[in-house]
């Protein structure tokens, strides 16, 4: 028999531009129960194929103030000319349901959530080079050789924010990397104090 189930989990995944973060995430959660991720908001146009309330809360400007004025972020900041922002309500109330949640932010985001959620757990995932990172965003083909060029120069500076994580992940091979966020998620549901929270009638039971 079960207990009630524990808090959730609030993991932060970061990594630069065009690592394979959003397609690990995806496929993390296709094969993982108890798990989802945070929808953040956003001021940057729609991409092709991407809908509102799944992918991102597609919102203007204006908006994105008003709600950062009213104190709603969790963390937000500014990537390139756009603004990305972390509504706080609803990760707080999917948490004490017992969700584990991931946040797909970059390093700057990061810091913010540590410093309010000092139990999360960060996750940054690297390319295995360069040259990996460079084909794989030009192997997009959404953007031209200037966008490239300084989508380069900032993933130089966000990786330089890796040793602020508590796990390291390579996206050399996919299915590999894909079964090392597995094993993350999987070791920390078996953490002693989960467990008990968890199983607290048996563990009575075999204690009594």
């Amino acid at each position: 028999m079960q207990s009630n189930s524990p808090q959730g989990t609030l993991y932060i995944f970061a990594a630069p531009s065009g690592a394979g973060k959003t397609s690990l995430v995806k496929a993390l959660l296709d094969k993982s129960d108890g798990i989802e991720v945070s929808v953040s908001h956003t001021t940057r146009a729609p991409r092709q194929g991407e809908v509102d309330g799944v992918n991102y809360h597609f919102t203007d400007v204006s908006v994105f103030n008003t709600m950062v004025n009213e104190g709603a972020f969790l963390e937000h900041a500014q990537v390139f000319d756009n603004f990305y922002g972390t509504a706080r309500a609803n990760i707080e109330e999917r948490l004490a349901a017992g969700v584990d949640v991931i946040l797909e932010i970059d390093w700057q985001g990061a810091r913010q959530v540590r410093q309010q959620f000092p139990d999360s757990l960060g996750v940054f995932i690297l390319p295995p080079s360069r040259q990996a990172l460079e084909d794989r965003l030009r192997g997009r083909g959404q953007d031209g050789d200037e966008v490239i060029a300084r989508r380069m120069q900032d993933a130089e500076s966000e990786m330089s924010h890796y040793a602020e994580f508590d796990y390291l992940v390579i996206n050399d091979d996919f299915d590999t990397a894909l079964e090392e966020l597995e094993a993350i998620i999987t070791a920390n549901r078996l953490r002693s104090p989960l467990q008990a929270s968890r199983h607290g009638e048996m563990l009575n039971e075999l204690l009594a």
